[in-house]
């Protein structure tokens, strides 16, 4: 099938730029330092891949991502980065964990959390810190005391991890290896209070302004990063060295004056990081089941196929039920995105 014939919006992947994504990142941050996070793709066959290219711990964000990991047989030491009171869910976890043989931790960042896992029979537990980006986690003073409570419990507590979303974006490589190192040297005192094996951290933003091993005083045991198998136009925007693999392919329906209107909206796209783009051409706006833009570089037809870059990839991919592989022009696969929902 040629990509003309994918019924649109689709979620396409160029498998080329997927492949070298890959490579990539298996050179940067081999075998277990990488920890990758499904939360962006939400594929269990392209997590394959990832175990092809001998990554084996992942990093998921649901009990659903989880859950899927598990019965697909992906992976053997998963940690589900989230903080979850649902009892049920976690049991959930827990019990196909146990059945498969596979380590599943859970992130916990206050007696509460805790104490759900406890009741659902949660084995492994990760004390969450605060690393600077104001959402979950415990202050890096209160992890000790946790890990605490945790051990009273009778769960193992594996180490800690620390997000530093916030820093993600920082264009100054210079300010953000400084701005990482200090959000590590907190996240490493936590850990000096805590015990354990783990220090896991960062994503792609970050990925290569961290220095794995714990012989160094802000060294981490593995970074957590997801979006680099894709890329959205922000993260390209950092020029690491990662291609833009996934594209909204759209149709374009309509053409009046100086407008055109494709079959992509709101509902095909994440739009928090800002507006999709499309090469040589001026975004309008989004609606629902739409996006008008213009163009003064190029002209295009009714019934043309066009290629929108989101701005964002993981709540893009959400919004979609599978991935269509596609090497110079034909589809070569389809891939389902199973690990969607919670």
């Amino acid at each position: 099938m040629h990509i003309n014939a994918i019924p649109t919006p689709a979620a396409v992947v160029d498998a080329s730029a997927l492949s070298r994504n890959l490579q990539s990142m298996a050179a940067r941050l081999p075998g277990s330092s990488l920890r990758p996070h499904v939360k962006a793709h939400k594929c269990t066959t392209l997590a394959a891949q990832q175990v092809a290219h001998g990554h084996r711990s992942f990093t998921c964000a649901t009990p659903r991502e989880v859950i899927g990991m598990i019965t697909a047989g992906v992976g053997d030491d998963l940690l589900l980065a989230n903080s979850v009171l649902d009892v049920d869910r976690l049991t959930e976890v827990a019990t196909a964990a146990e059945s498969a043989g596979v380590i599943a931790r859970v992130a916990v960042d206050s007696v509460e959390t805790i104490e759900a896992a406890h009741r659902a029979g949660v084995g492994d537990v990760i004390i969450d810190v605060d690393v600077g980006m104001p959402r979950c986690g415990a202050r890096p003073d209160h992890a000790g005391q946790l890990a605490d409570v945790a051990r009273q419990r009778r769960l193992s507590v594996s180490g800690v991890m620390g997000y530093e979303g916030h820093l993600q974006m920082v264009s100054d490589r210079s300010e953000a290896k400084e701005r990482v190192a200090e959000a590590m040297s907190s996240l490493r005192a936590a850990h000096d209070d805590v015990g354990g094996d783990i220090v896991s951290t960062g994503g792609t933003g970050t990925h290569d302004l961290h220095t794995i091993g714990l012989d160094h005083p802000t060294g981490v045991t593995d970074v957590q990063a997801g979006s680099y198998v894709m890329v959205d136009t922000q993260y390209a925007t950092l020029n690491q060295g990662f291609e833009q693999a996934l594209t909204i392919v759209g149709t374009v329906i309509a053409h009046h004056g100086s407008r055109y209107v494709i079959d992509v909206g709101l509902k095909a796209l994440g739009m928090d990081h800002g507006d999709p783009s499309i090469d040589d051409c001026k975004i309008w706006f989004c609606s629902d089941e739409h996006t008008t833009f213009s163009s003064s570089e190029r002209t295009f037809h009714i019934g043309e196929r066009v290629h929108v870059r989101p701005a964002h990839v993981d709540p893009t991919i959400a919004r979609h039920e599978e991935l269509w592989i596609v090497d110079d022009g034909e589809v070569i696969d389809r891939w389902p995105i199973d690990l969607r929902h919670w």
